[in-house]
């Protein structure tokens, strides 16, 4: 009798504990990202670490009309500016642009204060450009058939829950498990491909980076086209 009461505790002590440090676990995440930009003048070196940038340099070809969606402080927009021959950078945030601006100068590259979901271009583009924002949507679906209008072909980037074994315990559990509390979802390959069949996109190529789906994404209507 003792020892089953012994056993319950210790296991439900145990479970106080690991809500505990995922907890800390947590918090020091974001502390060390808010943190680290603020020791690099604002810049986060995951930028020059990950160079996933240059994924959307590789899947851009020269004379490119591209939209970047989401665009954030502009990084990826101007580093495809070298190689298209013209990027639109979009983002709610009036904040983020200023400092694009600020930041980044060619005479292909325009940053915009706009949102993606009532962005009304005179123009069609060659390359949607969506890096790390798709997570950051509610109706995801929505957004995703509205870019029809924009492209027939999107770079995609996204957070997988896949990452490591721990975000998937933390989910488990009931934890908070994203990377960042703005997401709304974190991806496996099976929820992101659901998501794209119900929109009316198909995944030609991907690969996992850094815990990260990079991928090209096509719209259905192109793939159904004779060859």
């Amino acid at each position: 009798m003792l020892s089953e009461i012994y056993k319950k505790m210790k296991t439900f002590i145990a479970r106080l504990n690991v809500s505990f440090f995922v907890f800390l676990h947590n918090v020091s995440y974001r502390g060390i990202g808010r943190w680290i930009s603020i020791a690099h003048d604002g810049a986060h070196p995951k930028h020059e670490i990950m160079k996933y940038y240059q994924f959307f340099v590789d899947h851009v070809a020269d004379g490119d009309l591209v939209i970047d969606v989401g665009c954030g402080q502009g990084i990826t927009a101007y580093h495809v500016s070298h190689k298209s021959d013209s990027v639109v950078g979009i983002d709610i945030s009036l904040r983020n642009i200023r400092i694009a601006q600020k930041r980044w100068s060619a005479d292909n590259l325009t940053f915009v204060v706009a949102d993606a979901l009532t962005y009304k271009p005179s123009r069609r583009f060659d390359k949607i450009i969506l890096s790390n924002v798709l997570e950051h949507i509610k109706e995801r679906v929505a957004f995703l058939q509205q870019l029809h209008m924009l492209s027939d072909v999107i770079l995609l980037r996204v957070p997988l829950i896949t990452r490591d074994w721990l975000a998937m315990y933390k989910r488990e559990q009931g934890l908070e498990y994203r990377l960042d509390p703005t997401h709304y979802i974190e991806y496996t390959l099976d929820s992101l491909q659901e998501e794209l069949r119900q929109s009316g996109w198909a995944p030609r190529e991907y690969s996992v980076q850094w815990g990260e789906l990079w991928g090209v994404i096509i719209s259905e209507e192109v793939c159904r086209q004779p060859v």
